[in-house]
């Protein structure tokens, strides 16, 4: 699909988007241009029921190409940045459930990315945060608004006004990853989840997503109603008649649905 981003899609309906750029995954144009193909191409392809995000073995992304941005002036950054916001927003609106799988480093751009999905699983020894303000600039990819949102205003303003790396430990512990497995697991363990969802009731799944996204923008009288709408909505599917029907007939969690 791309030089360093490509999309591979499961039997199992899992979509890997897989970031190949050597040495270390910097983010630059040509990669925020092919990671967004990638999204586009996942939300086209129906087989595609759950989403992972994943760097390799050695390194998620550690951060945005600085040799490409450092002499730009404030007319081409505001274009220039914006068009990573546009793509990691894009990710964050897939209607599917997406995981990052953190494998070393997750530091700037590469922090955010991870940020713009559902859920991360990281390694052992994976190290995430946002270093910007080192090189005497802030977040701009998303990591201002999505971290307070996610870890709460405090914890994210100490990460961010420092610069400091934050190790799998702390980061299980602050909410800022979900699982921490060993190295080598990362990628089956994200994998593995990524296949509870797809094999869920997709189209309920996504209506939790936009509803929670939605929602949390909002007044919580705009949310419920945003709630209650999808809600109505989802009467209209067969996973909701299959997983009612089956719910009478045998019980919890026994329903085999379809996704539409």
């Amino acid at each position: 699909m791309g030089e360093f981003v490509n999309l591979e899609v499961s039997a199992a309906g899992v979509g890997t988007i897989r970031l190949d750029r050597p040495k270390v995954n910097a983010l630059n144009a040509q990669v925020a241009r092919e990671i967004a193909g990638a999204v586009d191409a996942a939300r086209r392809d129906e087989r595609v029921k759950a989403v992972v995000v994943y760097g390799g073995e050695r390194v998620f992304a550690a951060g945005a190409d600085i040799k490409e941005m450092a002499d730009l002036d404030a007319v081409s950054m505001y274009r220039y940045i914006g068009e990573f916001q546009d793509v990691f927003t894009r990710l964050e609106r897939l209607p599917v459930v997406t995981i990052a799988a953190v494998n070393g480093y997750a530091l700037g751009g590469g922090c955010e990315l991870s940020l713009a999905c559902d859920f991360r699983v990281c390694a052992e020894d994976a190290k995430l945060g946002q270093p910007e303000i080192q090189l005497g600039v802030i977040p701009g990819a998303g990591g201002t608004q999505r971290m307070p949102r996610l870890i709460g205003v405090g914890r994210a303003k100490d990460i961010i006004f420092s610069g400091r790396m934050v190790d799998a430990e702390e980061a299980l512990r602050i909410g800022l990853v979900d699982r921490v497995v060993p190295a080598a697991d990362v990628l089956d363990a994200a994998t593995k989840l990524a296949g509870r969802y797809a094999r869920g009731p997709s189209v309920a799944l996504a209506a939790a997503k936009q509803a929670i996204q939605g929602g949390i923008e909002t007044d919580i009288a705009s949310g419920l109603l945003i709630e209650r709408q999808a809600f109505a909505a989802l009467f209209a599917s067969e996973d909701q008649k299959i997983g009612m029907k089956s719910f009478v007939e045998q019980g919890p969690g026994k329903a085999d649905f379809t996704g539409r």
